[in-house]
């Protein structure tokens, strides 16, 4: 371990320590006492781990993405969206196993391109999931008896809360605490948490900083990286002003980040120049190809950065990708299956480029949305919900199989706060716990990641394999 490993780790301990001393009146003594013996300790083997984040900012509207299909909850389903259901012919193809009860569901029709996955037992759907703070029954929601999240059908704030239990203003997401707790192991820590999408909390940990880079690779400092109006020179003189001792504070800081910038262009650009184009053929990265998408470019990048990880010496990183333009309050019928068709290709193409790298079971990739959501029709789309349904994805996943609770369709049921908004089953602190723990999260770490974990009894679904080789 080099000397800044060392550091980190000691720094990783102290704030763990802090932590979880905050975090003890909600959880048990023992769990406490365990915690001093373990928090310095993150589960990384010799193995290598990425956690992806897809994000579909807008809202998902799930009702439409995964269809109730049997005969009775069909009928159901017909019946609260109106105009908005999806033809029952159109899901004959994209039929999935039905739970236990006979409950069953398809998949989109543009989202063909993941039944073959599902179908292999590298797809899990978890049904309603969704922020909150601790188990809430329909009552406790509409008495407001118990703690709810903050400004609930907001896209800013839920887009926050989904990412970083806060409401918007948040700093720190749960992928980069992960990354916090994972720095130590990584041979270039800059490259823990990276983002292809811009700026983004989920991936922002205290000390685990959100390295951003775009879908052609990482951004040159201008002019100091390649030449400067055309002059070699020119760019030496502007590297070295940019980069050189400075005796004012603040001009050596900026001139520290500037060369520590400089830096991980040169190392990750060299990474990436070993990777061969024919790993990531799925993903067409062409402007003139009939499937690009943009989604499918920032999944390329992802996928090229996973092959190169033992070049930069990487044990764990967390990525953050998304897709825009979910907010369908109106032409809901005509553009989301455009978008779904994106997403299902995207994400196929992505599961065969890694597959090829031989990494199935080393990337676990999930899909995220602030909220679901109604499952009535405003006449022409649907508005801001609650709850959802997501797809998990990776050869670690125990595919094939649905996890929580499947809720009822109808109007006035067990879920429906209104509108047919779903009052989630699975809280997204367990949905993080799950991924968390594959990750190597220990489970006296898992309240530094998922804050709210302990008030679920700290249980989570169970549609991660984590053994020794998972």
């Amino acid at each position: 371990m080099t000397h800044r490993s060392h550091l980190l780790a000691r720094r990783a301990f102290l704030q763990r320590m802090g932590q979880l001393s905050l975090a003890s009146t909600a959880m048990p003594w023992a769990i406490n006492l365990a915690a001093m013996g373990e928090a310095a300790a993150f589960n990384a083997s010799d193995d290598y781990k990425a956690l992806v984040c897809v994000f579909l900012y807008g809202g998902n509207d799930h009702g439409n993405t995964l269809v109730p299909c049997d005969p009775d909850r069909y009928a159901e389903y017909a019946k609260v969206r109106g105009g908005l259901a999806t033809p029952r012919a159109a899901l004959d193809a994209t039929q999935l196993a039905a739970l236990p009860d006979g409950t069953q569901y398809a998949l989109a029709p543009q989202l063909a391109p993941l039944l073959p996955l599902f179908e292999a037992g590298q797809l899990a759907v978890q049904l309603n999931v969704g922020p909150l703070i601790q188990p809430t029954t329909l009552a406790q929601f509409r008495q407001r008896s118990v703690p709810l999240p903050p400004k609930l059908f907001s896209h800013n704030d839920q887009q926050s809360v989904w990412q970083s239990s806060g409401a918007e203003g948040a700093v720190r997401g749960w992928g980069g605490r992960m990354g916090d707790l994972a720095l130590s192991q990584n041979g270039q820590s800059l490259f823990t948490c990276m983002s292809v999408t811009g700026n983004a909390v989920f991936v922002s940990g205290q000390n685990a900083m959100t390295y951003q880079i775009g879908t052609r690779g990482a951004t040159p400092v201008e002019g100091a990286q390649d030449k400067l109006y055309g002059s070699a020179a020119g760019a030496e003189a502007l590297k070295r002003l940019i980069t050189e001792t400075r005796r004012h504070a603040m001009e050596q800081a900026l001139n520290r980040i500037t060369t520590r910038s400089m830096s991980a262009y040169g190392t990750l650009t060299s990474a990436l120049d070993g990777v061969s184009d024919d790993m990531t053929a799925e993903l067409p990265d062409s402007i003139d190809s009939p499937h690009r998408n943009g989604l499918a470019a920032q999944l390329r990048m992802v996928a090229r950065l996973i092959s190169a990880h033992q070049a930069l010496g990487m044990k764990r990183q967390v990525f953050m990708v998304s897709m825009g333009d979910f907010d369908l309050h109106d032409g809901l019928l005509q553009k989301h299956p455009a978008l779904l068709t994106r997403v299902g290709r995207a994400l196929a193409g992505f599961h065969q480029a890694i597959s090829k790298l031989g990494l199935g079971a080393n990337v676990t990739t999930f899909t995220a949305s602030e909220f679901g959501r109604t499952l009535t029709s405003n006449g022409d789309g649907s508005d801001h919900g609650w709850g959802s349904h997501h797809f998990v994805m990776g050869g670690a996943v125990k595919g094939g199989r649905f996890y929580g609770q499947a809720p009822q369709v109808a109007l006035g049921g067990p879920e429906d706060t209104g509108q047919g908004r779903l009052l989630p089953s699975t809280s997204v602190d367990q949905f993080a716990a799950a991924l968390a723990r594959w990750f190597g999260v220990s489970d006296t770490e898992l309240p530094l990641v998922a804050p709210h974990i302990g008030n679920f009894g700290m249980q989570w679904p169970e549609f991660m394999h984590t053994g020794a080789n998972a």
